[in-house]
Parts: C-alpha cells; structure tokens; sequence
C-alpha cells in the first residue's frame, strides 16, 4: 500500500524520492521558499532529513485522502485542512499572509487598485476557486464589488506569478510573500486593508513521525525564518 501511494506523490517530490527515515512534509506552494529554509534548518538541528512537496493545497489534500505517504500537512487555508480525515481540529495556525496585486516589473499599466484589473484590455490571470489563493481572491473582490473576466484559472498561486514572471499577463492576484520571493521579476501592488483578507496557515502531523517537524515550525527558529520571507505571525 505504501509503494502505491508513493508512486502517486513522486512527480511532486524532490529528485530521487524520499525514503521511510525522511520526514515527508506536504506543503502549500506560497510557502516553498520559507519551508526549504526550515528544512535546513531542522535538518542541523536534528540530523534528520526532510523531503518538501510543495503543490497547491487542494492537490495535496487530494493525495494524502487517498494514501500518500505524508508525514506532515502546511495548508494555505483552514478550509482545505479541514477536509483530511482524521485532523479533528489538531491542527495548528502557525503563519499569516495577505493578498496582493502583482504585475510585471515597473507596473508599465499604471495598476493601482483592484478596480483597474477590470479593464478588459488587460490579461488577468488568478487561482481557481477550488484552491485557497482563489477562495482568498474571491473574497477580496467581492469585497471590493468589482467582477473579472480573467483570460485563466490557475492551480496554485506560484502558477499565477509564473505567467505574469514571463510575460503571459499583465496582472495577477497572490500572496504578498510570492511576490517578496520573486525579488525583481515582478512588482507588488497593494490591496487596501478593508478589501484584503488575513490567510491561516494550518499544519499538523499525519502521524507521529511528523509532530516534532510541527513542533519546530511553531517554535521560535522556524518563526523566524517564516517572518524573513514576510509571513506574518499566527
């Protein structure tokens, strides 16, 4: 049953796979950056080896209901979290994020406000609304009571930065961390606060090889490192 499930998640794993002494830690694509840093870090501290599979939440969950080899779960949302059997509210909130508008390097559209992505002469791109960046965009225009035509739905946030990264639109809607991690490919524009949403990020362990991973992500070393990448404290 094992070697079944791990085929499943292979795709979504570091090159060569991981073997039953790696922690296995499903995490949310926003937080790619921050947690291969953590990884590190918990591998100096413990000696033990962690292998991150970062893909949107949703995706993710889907693999773990149906017997991937998880050890650890970091979803975007508290929604998505919810859905895996078994959870039962023991999962922790352990970072923040916001939304943000992003678009290409020296925003040469002169976006300003969640309002201007409704020019249908621009291509705006967003999450599908199954995933948690798209749930979170949702909210945030309705908010804002403005309606979009996006030219695509993509499965996770790193999707939509990548398309506006390379030239395939104008704009977007994702974490102001991703935007913080792609430096000066892209520029961030922000969303006003009474329009904006607060993102949870829940974690928990899947079993009791992953609880001192979850343990060291809520302690002092890992917030650190989740605040140098701009999330906010839980």
């Amino acid at each position: 049953m094992r070697l079944l499930a791990l085929s499943m998640v292979l795709p979504l794993v570091a090159c060569g796979g991981p073997t039953d002494d790696d922690v296995v830690v499903f995490a949310a694509s926003s937080l790619t950056d921050a947690f291969d840093d953590i990884a590190d870090a918990y591998t100096s501290s413990t000696g033990e080896s962690v292998v991150i599979s970062a893909a949107g939440s949703s995706d993710l969950a889907a693999q773990i209901d149906e017997g991937a080899p998880a050890d650890v779960f970091a979803s975007a949302d508290v929604a998505t979290m919810d859905r895996i059997d078994g959870v039962d509210g023991a999962a922790r909130i352990f970072a923040t994020n916001r939304a943000e508008i992003v678009v290409e390097p020296g925003n040469p559209h002169g976006i300003v406000t969640l309002g201007d992505l409704a020019d249908p002469e621009l291509l705006v791109v967003v999450c599908a609304e199954q995933v948690p960046c798209g749930a979170y965009t949702t909210e945030v225009l309705d908010r804002a009571g403005i309606d979009l035509t996006p030219v695509s739905f993509e499965s996770n946030v790193r999707a939509v930065l990548t398309k506006v990264e390379l030239g395939e639109a104008d704009a977007g809607v994702v974490y102001a961390t991703d935007i913080a991690a792609a430096a000066e490919r892209v520029d961030g524009v922000a969303i006003a606060d009474e329009f904006n949403v607060e993102a949870e990020y829940p974690i928990v362990a899947l079993g009791e090889s992953g609880e001192a991973f979850v343990d060291f992500v809520v302690g002092d070393e890992a917030q650190r490192i989740l605040r140098e990448h701009g999330f906010g404290a839980p």
